[in-house]
């Protein structure tokens, strides 16, 4: 892979907090407030969700890497931008409630991606930070990187983080999570499913561009499709999503992708992507 374009989209606001660079059909977003451990200020939130929304409509990204700078990939929401708000006339309810909303739209915007979004962690991800980890499709982790939901110390139940939590690992461990408030290392983290990959500490973006590499490789129209119906079916009933997938794989079946990877393994030939 050549060295990512020195060439990023500046996006108004987004010019400093939030870091996009794009090299052989990779993005990498780079949150960018290391001296904040990356919280996710109302600032990060727009600026995260304006480039999400630029990716989702470039064709000529296949897969983004969401990465950090800094020590911690994510420390959750901005307490401190929270806390200041108190001296609102409605005790900061409003401006609580816009920055919700916005963290759970970006949250979505990662899932309704039609691109496969990796997180590479580099450090701690923690409250939102875990949130968003587990909204990233894949992950690839340092050995040294620890996941919490630790709202319940500080008196503010995760709620919001444990709606993605609960989507990747089983009840029991999300519930110990929340309820506890604990670190969870990397290797537990593997263990449980929030995370698919372990590497040793400064190795989780080359490993995650590695993954990134394969993914890229494939078709994009089919990608979408997969990715698309992954998330729709997850929610469905058991017949439901039978018949749901069932329709999706006829759909699929007559694109032109399909028609030229059946045919490039059955004349044991590599096939020719044309993305549709």
């Amino acid at each position: 892979m050549n060295a990512p374009s020195s060439a990023r989209i500046r996006l108004a606001d987004a010019i400093a907090i939030v870091l996009r660079e794009d090299a052989d059909g990779i993005a990498i977003v780079t949150l960018n407030r290391p001296d904040a451990r990356n919280s996710l200020s109302e600032d990060m939130l727009a600026a995260l969700g304006k480039h999400f929304i630029a990716i989702g409509a470039d064709h000529s990204v296949r897969v983004v890497v969401l990465a950090a700078n800094g020590p911690a990939f994510c420390a959750g929401h901005d307490l401190k931008e929270l806390s200041a708000r108190r001296s609102d006339p409605d005790k900061g309810r409003g401006f609580f409630g816009s920055v919700m909303e916005a963290c759970s739209e970006v949250m979505q915007q990662i899932v309704r991606l039609p691109q496969p979004v990796i997180a590479a962690i580099q450090g701690p991800a923690t409250a939102a930070g875990c949130q968003l980890v587990a909204s990233c499709d894949l992950a690839v982790t340092s050995q040294q990187a620890k996941f919490a939901t630790p709202g319940v110390n500080i008196g503010l139940f995760c709620s919001t983080p444990m709606v993605a939590l609960s989507r990747n690992v089983s009840a029991k461990h999300a519930m110990e999570m929340l309820l506890t408030g604990e670190m969870v290392s990397a290797e537990q983290a593997l263990r449980i499913g929030l995370v698919n990959r372990v590497v040793p500490a400064g190795k989780e973006r080359e490993e995650a561009l590695a993954l990134a590499r394969k993914i890229a490789s494939k078709s994009t129209h089919v990608i979408k499709i997969g990715k698309q119906a992954f998330y729709r079916q997850r929610e469905m009933a058991l017949a439901d999503a039978y018949n749901y997938t069932s329709k999706v794989m006829v759909e699929n079946m007559m694109a032109r992708d399909a028609e030229e990877g059946i045919g490039a393994f059955v004349a044991k030939r590599m096939p020719t992507w044309e993305d549709r």
